[in-house]
């Protein structure tokens, strides 16, 4: 018996775990200057759509991961 292992996956699970942490230091980020009022507000704005773009990558790596079912 050849027991592989499913190295694609894993890559997939780091890959979600890393960007999971990309959003939540991006949160600490814009929380931590949207209390500072000198801050540039387009800079806020960047950063908060750079924070969706990442929560798009989670949620779209997320339903690949997940196995269809069928209802």
């Amino acid at each position: 018996m050849s027991d592989k292992v499913d190295t694609e996956s894993f890559k997939q699970f780091d890959r979600l775990r890393d960007l999971r942490e990309d959003h939540r230091d991006l949160d600490y980020l814009i929380d931590a200057l949207s209390h500072d009022p000198l801050v540039d507000q387009l800079r806020i704005r960047r950063l908060k759509k750079r924070r969706l773009i990442l929560k798009d990558m989670i949620t779209r790596l997320e339903s690949a991961l997940i196995p269809d079912m069928d209802a």
